[in-house]
């Protein structure tokens, strides 16, 4: 096989239609686009959602679309038992997790979750805790500061 013997599969490309060239080529004098109206001008397509002044379908059907809460924090979490390799009386910050590679970047919110069990004594900042891992840290002997979210 040479370069020159390439062809596209039998029917796999389709002649694009010459509109406009006459009557006896059967898409002329209208080319296909009826009789006068928006659809018969240049650029008188409106986009999927236009439906002619009409209040469109997707906002008469709130319900079905649901919507983006733009306020909506993503919090980054980390359980109790990602903690045991600090030392003993160690500050676990959002810098530090990130320094260590737990966390992708300290600019993300932290919440500490309570799966698993610490042994040492830990002084650990995030922005939430949940109750589990706020009594998992201070059983061990641990405090939790809350840090503000930056907004």
């Amino acid at each position: 096989m040479k370069l020159h013997d390439l062809r596209p599969s039998p029917g796999s490309r389709k002649a694009k239609k010459r509109v406009g060239r006459g009557i006896a080529a059967g898409q002329g004098k209208t080319a296909g686009r009826g009789t006068k109206g928006q659809g018969a001008r240049s650029g008188g397509v409106k986009g999927p959602y236009f439906e002619g002044g009409q209040l469109p379908l997707v906002r008469r059907l709130p319900f079905k679309r649901g919507f983006t809460n733009i306020r909506r924090v993503e919090y980054t979490e980390i359980n109790l038992d990602r903690l045991v390799g600090f030392a003993d009386g160690a500050e676990v910050s959002p810098e530090t997790l990130a320094g260590v590679g737990i966390i992708r970047s300290a600019k993300e919110p932290v919440v500490v979750l309570g799966r698993g069990r610490l042994e040492r004594s830990l002084t650990v900042k995030a922005h939430r805790c949940s109750v589990t891992a706020r009594a998992g840290i201070e059983a061990a002997g641990g405090s939790v500061e809350i840090l503000p979210l930056a907004r």
